[in-house]
């Protein structure tokens, strides 16, 4: 394949000392993962440079690379050698997948946050997600105590030290962010002290900041604006077939990011016109009906838009790499949509949409049990901070004030 793109520059290429010899693999790889032929050729290109690189930080032979080696090797402007650093992340995952790159010796730390994960996966049943979310935060305070180096620490762990770490959270986290680490590290505390590796107690003499119920009202469009960013995406490419389609989902059914991107073929069943949507935070799946609006995006995408891949999941990548979608790909489908529509949103994520469907379906006189089963609630707690939006219906239930008050408020 090498030989193809680059007739005469083949041996240049494969007698380079390092990588010479992995590059017809990489660019096979590289066609697979749907790239076209000329950013491949570009990537080629910069590996002579790259090559060189790893040679000046002391590897001399494949058997020596490693990701670090390669990641060092990217610049620190991306602007200033772009190729090299696209050669070098998409070459890091390439012999990741090949399991070129030996494991890291387990460290300490590792071998205790993993300890802790599956902790909170067996003994507590937390979902997967939620476990990341725990596990970033203890990697962190681990990394803080530098435990590698000094596992004694834990022992002399004391409330002052943990909310030294607080305070480097505090740099860059918001309020209710930083209640979430807290209550993290409080987990992780109980955890340890269960294991006899710190003090009992530490963890009730934590605080966490104060939040006040119902500070913050949801972020909810009018539904004419929702119509209006809708009609507004552009459907004749496959793109915009994709996003339309998504963003569609989440103002039809209120469906999270996570869910829209994980469902799958086999759960839209055309012939019962309906749509299976699997809900981790219920832990049960939710069937609704399939909308004619919202089958005939998820056709126009489907014979249209979507690329020929070996996946079940309904919405992919457009651009290479191939693959699957994050769920924050419906952020940047959502930002993408607002500046294109010209529109005044002042929200930055699709959630708003979410929103916007659950205060729509308010005014409509959908009863709070109902929206509350749609958009996946546990408790009607969740949905009735809605009603706080639901403003005309909130001026008839005000109480007129008596002739007395009245006459008091005009003197």
């Amino acid at each position: 394949m090498l030989s193809e793109l680059f007739p005469r520059g083949y041996p240049r290429y494969a007698s380079l000392p390092v990588l010479g010899e992995c590059l017809d693999g990489f660019v096979v790889w590289l066609r697979g993962q749907g790239y076209p032929l000329l950013p491949i050729r570009l990537r080629i290109r910069a590996t002579p440079r790259l090559d060189d690189l790893l040679r000046r930080c002391g590897v001399r032979r494949p058997s020596e690379i490693s990701s670090a080696a390669l990641l060092r090797c990217v610049p620190t402007d991306s602007q200033n050698d772009h190729y090299l650093g696209a050669v070098v992340r998409s070459l890091v995952r390439y012999l990741d997948e090949r399991g070129v790159f030996l494991l890291p010796p387990t460290t300490p730390a590792g071998m205790l946050v993993a300890s802790y994960r599956a902790y909170l996966q067996m003994a507590r049943g937390l979902s997967a997600p939620t476990v990341a979310h725990h596990s970033r935060t203890v990697a962190e305070f681990i990394a803080f105590l530098d435990y590698d180096h000094h596992p004694d620490r834990l022992r002399q762990l004391d409330q002052a030290k943990v909310e030294d770490f607080l305070l480097v959270l505090r740099t860059r986290l918001a309020r209710a962010s930083l209640q979430h680490s807290v209550a993290h590290l409080r987990s992780f505390l109980r955890f340890l002290a269960g294991q006899a590796l710190v003090r009992p107690g530490l963890d009730s003499q934590l605080d966490a900041p104060r939040l006040y119920r119902g500070e913050r009202l949801p972020r909810a469009l009018s539904w004419e604006t929702v119509r209006a960013l809708l009609s507004a995406i552009d459907r004749s490419t496959p793109t915009g077939r994709r996003n339309y389609a998504m963003l569609l989902l989440v103002a039809t059914y209120g469906l999270r990011s996570s869910e829209v991107v994980a469902l799958t073929l086999e759960d839209v069943e055309w012939r019962a016109a309906r749509l299976r949507v699997q809900r981790p935070k219920v832990s049960a799946p939710l069937l609704l009906p399939l909308t004619p609006e919202v089958g005939g995006a998820l056709l126009d995408y489907l014979r249209h838009g979507r690329p020929e891949l070996p996946y079940r999941e309904i919405f992919l990548r457009v651009r290479a790499p191939a693959g699957t979608l994050k769920r924050t790909a419906l952020w940047g489908a959502f930002q993408r949509s607002v500046r294109s529509s010209g529109l005044s949103v002042p929200f930055q994520g699709s959630h708003c949409l979410r929103h916007s469907l659950a205060v729509h379906l308010l005014r409509q006189g959908t009863p709070l049990k109902t929206i509350g089963d749609l958009l996946g609630h546990r408790s009607a707690e969740s949905t009735c901070v809605y009603l706080r939006l639901h403003i005309e219906d909130l001026r008839d239930v005000a109480l007129q004030l008596p002739a007395e008050a009245r006459a008091e408020v005009r003197r």
